[in-house]
């Protein structure tokens, strides 16, 4: 398996679950037990890297890992093919590969076909054009400048979520923008991220348009931060309309709490008994959100 090229692999993955203890706020793994639950057959050995949710299992999604020749993987999507929409975007944000070596894609076309998609499975052309919504990045195009070839990669429709424009540049920018501001030596060590759209759930999809493309009713994201072995994570729930607040706290919940809401299992990977215990809270003054 060529680890330097994106692939889609059909969601089929089991789950073998270890613990480990943790304290009341700030979580400590001891390495001596770190034993991660793979969330991973051998085929897509990267889901079990702390930043993927737990994956579909009814057959309806793949797993793209994009990778690039210098910086390995760069950000995985899951792909429902019956919907033509992702339930997610996840990634790492750390030293190395948050470094501003280029600048944002500007070629043509703007917003590529995924290679690594079959076409059976994706639009045959671009859905969002002239439907009022923006191409909303789900991992961003300025959390990728390390290298042009990893902010390419962003601009791959199967990175985007279609947005209003006064939610993509006002509230969903301020939490990026918040989320670039953790992503300093001083504060972590890596952070992993998932993000994505409401799909699916009726209840929480706000539109289909007429060539099929799925809005969200929200957004979300799930963050876990790791500084010298101490483990904290938040998530922010938010409903896709008109919103410039940069209040986040309002927004902010447990992981729990998210998985309650979106169905989706975060950070299944963490030893059982510290996924447990970073998930139950959240502090938001830890985070800086007062």
């Amino acid at each position: 398996m060529n680890r330097w090229k994106g692939r889609a692999v059909l969601a089929a993955f089991a789950l073998t679950l270890v613990a480990c203890g943790g304290d009341d706020n700030d979580y400590r793994l001891d390495s001596e037990t770190v034993n991660l639950n793979l969330n991973a057959t051998t085929e897509v050995a990267e889901a079990g890297r702390l930043e993927f949710p737990r994956l579909r299992q009814d057959g309806s999604s793949m797993v793209v890992v994009h990778t690039t020749h210098k910086y390995g993987v760069n950000y995985s999507i899951e792909w429902d093919f019956t919907k033509k929409s992702q339930r997610w975007s996840c990634y790492q944000m750390y030293a190395e590969n948050s470094v501003s070596n280029t600048s944002r894609y500007t070629g043509t076309p703007q917003y590529p076909s995924d290679p690594d998609i079959p076409s059976t499975y994706q639009f045959a052309s671009d859905p969002y054009w002239n439907t009022g919504f923006d191409h909303g990045h789900i991992c961003p195009s300025a959390d990728r400048l390390c290298s042009s070839e990893a902010n390419y990669q962003t601009f791959f429709l199967t990175n985007m979520q279609p947005q209003v424009n006064g939610f993509n540049s006002g509230v969903w920018s301020n939490m990026e923008l918040r989320l670039r501001n953790w992503n300093r030596n001083s504060f972590r060590d890596t952070l992993y991220v998932c993000k994505g759209g409401t799909i699916d759930n009726a209840s929480q999809i706000l539109r289909t348009l007429k060539n099929g493309l799925i809005v969200p009713k929200y957004f979300f994201m799930a963050v876990l931060c790791i500084k010298d072995q101490e483990y904290k994570a938040i998530g922010f729930w938010v409903e896709h309309e008109d919103n410039d607040d940069d209040d986040l706290r309002k927004y902010a919940v447990s992981i729990d709490e998210l998985e309650e809401l979106t169905g989706i299992d975060f950070f299944c990977n963490l030893p059982d008994a510290t996924e447990k215990a970073v998930e139950s809270n959240v502090y938001p003054q830890s985070w800086g959100l007062k």
